[in-house]
């Protein structure tokens, strides 16, 4: 936006504005560079729901695990918001492109990102029965958090400034508490079973899983502790899905799936 630098005129009692009063430009007129649209996620309105999950509500009870968040004037707390301070400072920055990509959980964006750390294609086309899997987790993932989130009803970052964030500012970035991190959730549990499918990757695996929740305090729509929380769940969700018939029949097929795929060579456009 341009700006103007006003300069009272002592003698006349004129202000200065964009010319001079012999029609040449005004030394004393700057121009402040227009700032870059803020890159962010598409709206929420074009979320695809995920195929039923395979467990009953109520499977977890993540109040219970998880506990009370950090207290707003806590030292915790205290720095969960310098956090968010600071990381806006990663506006269209790589990892702010990340981080947008991450929030996608239609699983294409994710996929691609823990195929590259798994060193084995995995997507709808390679790994069906896996791609969908993954999916079906996403919807058992909302089946844990989402009470959480109704008990603890934490406010999220955003709430009550215009800082930037990388999704629009829809209402529910308002009505959908902080705590825990849906994402963090999401993230955790896919890393944990795509790292039992390629034990010999699961390092990296692992640390995607780890990046994918941390995405959400970069893109300002979590606190850390949230994300932390999520992690939690996506462990207790793994090990109570590891009880279900229908999970671990599809866990096999996936396995099948992505040893075929692996014997297919790398993935592309992962870099060096």
């Amino acid at each position: 936006m341009t700006r103007f630098v006003l300069i009272a005129a002592a003698l006349s009692g004129l202000a200065l504005a964009g010319c001079s009063s012999d029609g040449l430009p005004n030394p004393f007129k700057t121009h402040a560079p227009k700032p870059a649209a803020v890159a962010m996620t598409a709206p929420s309105a074009g979320w695809v729901k995920p195929p039923p999950g395979y467990l009953p509500a109520g499977a977890i009870d993540a109040a219970t695990i998880i506990g009370p968040p950090p207290a707003p004037d806590s030292p915790r707390g205290k720095a969960e918001r310098v956090q968010f301070e600071e990381t806006r400072k990663l506006v269209n920055t790589e990892t702010w492109s990340r981080a947008i990509a991450d929030a996608d959980l239609s699983g294409k964006n994710g996929m691609k990102a823990f195929s590259c750390a798994a060193g084995v294609t995995l997507s709808a086309e390679a790994t069906p029965t896996l791609a969908k899997l993954l999916l079906r987790m996403t919807d058992d993932a909302a089946k844990i958090y989402q009470p959480a989130k109704a008990v603890f009803q934490r406010p999220r970052p955003p709430v009550g400034n215009t800082a930037p964030i990388c999704v629009p500012r829809e209402d529910w970035i308002n009505t959908d508490g902080s705590y825990p991190s849906g994402h963090g959730l999401i993230g955790w549990s896919w890393a944990s079973v795509i790292a039992e499918l390629v034990p010999d990757k699961a390092s990296p695996i692992l640390a995607r899983g780890k990046a994918f929740g941390d995405s959400r305090i970069i893109c300002g729509v979590h606190f850390q502790s949230d994300v932390e929380a999520g992690r939690y769940l996506g462990s207790a969700l793994v090990t109570r899905l590891h009880d279900d018939p229908g999970f671990m029949a599809d866990l096999a097929k996936a396995r099948e799936e992505v040893k075929a795929s692996k014997a297919k060579g790398p993935p592309e456009g992962c870099g060096a």
